[in-house]
């Protein structure tokens, strides 16, 4: 077990590289399973869910070759079992990600239930209600193995009442390889779609509109290998983005796409903060404390929800009343608690947090509710006065590639140390 520890009160100045988006290699790592062939991906971020997924593709029969830190072979020729087993799935929600993709290949899967953070209830009904129309009989049974076996696997008209980024990434990885025309009306639109989109076209997959509403899907009876190099993270350079406001920093943040972060930047220069777009970097400057803002989290191009709790630290420490709402997950406000020990004035009703800005947050000790919410109180930690410590660490492993370091190159007095497990601390007692 790991905890980080903040001593906090040190502006943010410098520049910092963005690694390859999260959202889109959890989704791209499946889907090479359809290619049948090698395919060489850069741009990989060094996390723990890509680790799990990985795990998963060598339990299938994949073979995986790391050519650098951020570059891996895999040769999913030999993938050979349909089967993926709770012991993985556990580690992280995308895992479902391989129901899509084995029932693409092998017209059959059989995944157990997702983990991840727990964000309220996540029904994956959209995703099997896509399946069905593809052709597909699924039953969740015993253990929460989800199975799902087709025939064939037929083309469809497929509407979704409520968008959802997940159910829309599965569609598509089972749609790429059965017959017809697949459309999906009211399909999610946030770049990693885009990049898995464009990943799969590189295979051969014939898929256009990604990015819009209605996303177009002919089947192809062959894919193929293919080079591909992931989109750098949206949420990761935002968070970024926030820290460096919070702190009064200055930071240029570069190997991003300056459009994917357009509701971010508009929100923080509503602030008072001042943001620079470049062609693949932007620059993010604050002195004094930030103004006021109402946030809405909404699908994209909306503010995302990935991005509301570190926002909602920002708005903690503003001049004023602001208003956070919450869009998609109905338990994304957990982490409040963990802010308001930190001595910041928020309150929550349903789905609605009214935030009285403090001067100054204090540093106190904290733990990571789930991935995004580690990112705030890791914010939090940094503007704070005084010293925090954050535990349950873990997930931000998740999602956010040497975050330490990166931080640390930036000014941050920030350390990751080592906690005894509960039995070690019994025989020291």
């Amino acid at each position: 077990m790991e905890k980080l520890v903040i001593n906090g009160g040190v502006a943010l100045n410098g520049e910092v590289s963005i690694s390859g988006a999260k959202n889109a290699v959890v989704a791209i790592l499946p889907a090479t399973i359809l290619a049948q062939d090698v395919c060489i991906i850069e741009n990989i971020p060094n996390i723990s869910d890509v680790y799990y997924m990985t795990k998963i593709l060598t339990q299938l029969g994949a073979e995986i070759r790391r050519i650098d830190k951020s570059t891996l072979e895999i040769d999913t020729s030999r993938v050979n079992s349909y089967i993926v087993s709770h012991d993985m799935t556990r580690h992280l929600r995308a895992s479902y990600y391989f129901i899509g993709a084995l029932l693409g290949r092998f017209r059959h899967a059989k995944v157990a239930m997702p983990g991840g953070c727990d964000l309220g209830v996540r029904p994956i009904d959209r995703h099997i209600k896509g399946f069905e129309l593809l052709g597909s009989n699924v039953q969740i049974g015993a253990n929460a193995i989800i199975e799902a076996q087709a025939d064939k696997l037929e083309g469809n008209m497929i509407y979704f009442d409520e968008t959802s980024v997940g159910a829309t990434i599965n569609i598509i990885l089972a749609a790429v390889k059965a017959k017809g025309m697949t459309v999906i009306e009211n399909a999610a639109k946030e770049p990693h779609i885009v990049d898995l989109a464009n990943f799969l076209n590189s295979m051969g997959a014939d898929i256009r509109g990604a990015g819009t509403d209605t996303i177009k899907i002919r089947g192809v009876e062959h894919m193929h290998g293919c080079n591909y190099s992931i989109i750098p993270d949206q949420i990761e350079a935002g968070t970024y983005m926030i820290a460096a406001a919070a702190t009064d920093g200055n930071v240029l943040i570069k190997n991003v796409i300056p459009k994917h972060l357009e509701s971010i930047s508009a929100k923080l220069i509503e602030c008072g903060v001042d943001v620079t777009e470049n062609d693949d970097s932007v620059r993010v400057c604050s002195t004094g404390r930030p103004g006021k803002c109402t946030i809405k989290a909404m699908p994209y191009p909306g503010f995302p929800t990935d991005m509301q709790p570190q926002m909602t630290v920002l708005l903690s420490i503003a001049e004023g009343t602001s208003f956070v709402s919450e869009g998609i997950w109905s338990n994304r406000f957990r982490y409040v608690e963990q802010l308001t020990r930190m001595g910041a004035s928020i309150k929550v009703e349903g789905q609605m947090a009214v935030v009285e800005g403090v001067e100054q947050l204090k540093g106190a000790p904290v733990k990571a509710d789930d991935l995004r919410a580690g990112a705030a109180m890791v914010i939090a930690g940094l503007t704070a006065k005084g010293t925090t410590e954050i535990e349950e660490i873990s997930h931000i492993d998740r999602g956010y590639e040497d975050i330490v370091e990166k931080l640390k190159a930036l000014g941050a007095d920030i350390r990751r140390v080592n906690v005894p497990e509960p039995d070690e601390l019994s025989k020291v007692v």
